[in-house]
């Protein structure tokens, strides 16, 4: 009992509520979209983009001397991007938040918030990461509004462009022009937005004629007085039902009015989606192997690429550089594979000596096995080497002359 701890018990020790900070009824520090793109099909696209980019491992790497992959590090950057990247995130939710962030303001500023020393004082080690949205550009300097956690609030401050990780939209010529194709599919649902609301504003469209001629101001105000007259009837019947006079005609125009602007969506939606190499199929997730695949190269590599190349451009001292540091992102191939397609893969890569049998096994969720043999890279459909059946031949001899077998 002297070690017991309960959430509700230790809650009424907490400090008062102004003690602890500002609170909010939403989350304030997640991506909110400009000029009206969270009332758009836009969002989809920038969402599926994200998920996408963010289900690739990146991690911080030791190379040999070819520039070869040979191990994961086990440093703060590391665990910044695969594991928690602030009090807020993790590091597959802070990836996301870079590429939605991105893609719709054009470029991003990844801002390390904690580290072990001043960055412009020499070599330093990143804590903790947050996304930053650029607003203004120096020279050498850029102002950007991150949010501080510590205060609750997004903040404005000044950074150098050598510590920070500026990372421009590869896309930016379709996507964040001011004449792109995505601004101007972007306007074209805003009208459309705008013609749904009147539409359906509760407006009837009626126009009037009354069996006089309205030319002299008297005519004019007895018109008006008519037609508030008849407004009145409307807005205070049960029904909405109103009465005229036998003279007078009622011409209702709240018909459908024919117009391209539909048309012209669907072509700019066809038109962006084959620029950026996206498909409905993708959207929707009936996508092929080799749609997926062109997909990933033409899409998901760039931004990956992208954001890849600044932080090791910035967070990667020369030093570290030259000791064959580096990040790299990784795919996993198995991921699009189908389960009926495992079992013939597994078999290639195992009697071509390129993965071995735990490693398959890890891939398809099993536990690894404990047989020594599952750890090498050899064929397991041919004979042992001659070497290596000398050596356990000679080793068992050892073990009955020991006395160890009978």
């Amino acid at each position: 009992m002297k070690h017991a701890w309960n959430v509700f018990t230790a809650n009424e020790i907490v400090k008062p509520r102004w003690d602890i900070g500002p609170s909010y009824h939403y989350r304030p520090d997640r991506p909110i979209f400009s000029r009206g793109n969270e009332r758009s099909i836009i969002t989809s696209v920038y969402n599926r983009i994200a998920l996408d980019v963010a289900a690739i491992t990146i991690q911080h790497v030791r190379l040999d001397d070819e520039g070869r992959f040979t191990s994961v590090m086990n440093t703060s950057l590391n665990s910044c991007l695969s594991l928690e990247a602030n009090l807020d995130q993790t590091g597959r939710a802070f990836i996301q938040d870079i590429v939605q962030s991105m893609l719709d303001e054009g470029c991003v500023a990844i801002v390390p918030v904690d580290t072990d020393d001043d960055p412009e004082e020499g070599s330093w080690k990143i804590e903790t990461m947050r996304t930053g949205k650029i607003l203004e550009w120096y020279p050498q300097y850029v102002k950007v509004r991150v949010y501080n956690e510590q205060t609750g609030k997004k903040e404005d401050v000044l950074v150098p462009k050598r510590t920070v990780a500026i990372v421009e939209n590869p896309f930016y010529a379709v996507m964040n022009e001011p004449n792109s194709t995505m601004q101007r599919l972007i306007r074209k649902l805003n009208i459309l937005d705008a013609i749904d609301e009147q539409s359906g504003s509760g407006k009837l469209n009626l126009i009037i004629q009354l069996p006089y001629v309205i030319k002299t101001e008297a005519r004019r105000q007895q018109a008006e007085k008519r037609r508030k007259d008849i407004e009145e009837q409307l807005s205070g019947s049960k029904y909405g039902v109103a009465y005229t006079d036998g003279t007078e005609h009622v011409v209702q125009l709240n018909r459908p009015v024919d117009n391209n602007l539909m048309s012209q969506i669907e072509y700019l939606t066809s038109m962006l989606y084959s620029q950026l190499g996206l498909t409905q199929s993708i959207m929707d997730g009936s996508a092929d192997d080799k749609t997926m695949l062109n997909y990933l190269t033409r899409t998901v590599e760039p931004i990956l690429s992208a954001i890849v190349d600044e932080m090791k451009r910035k967070f990667l001292s020369k030093t570290a550089r030259s000791q064959k540091q580096s990040i790299l992102f990784f795919r996993d191939p198995f991921k699009l594979v189908p389960v009926g397609e495992i079992a013939e893969i597994a078999d290639k890569m195992t009697r071509n000596e390129i993965m071995t049998s735990n490693e398959i096994r890890q891939k398809i969720g099993m536990t690894p096995s404990k047989d020594p043999n599952a750890d090498k890279l050899r064929n397991s459909n041919l004979s042992a080497p001659k070497e290596e059946s000398t050596k356990q031949t000679i080793s068992k001899e050892d073990k009955v002359q020991n006395g160890s077998e009978v």
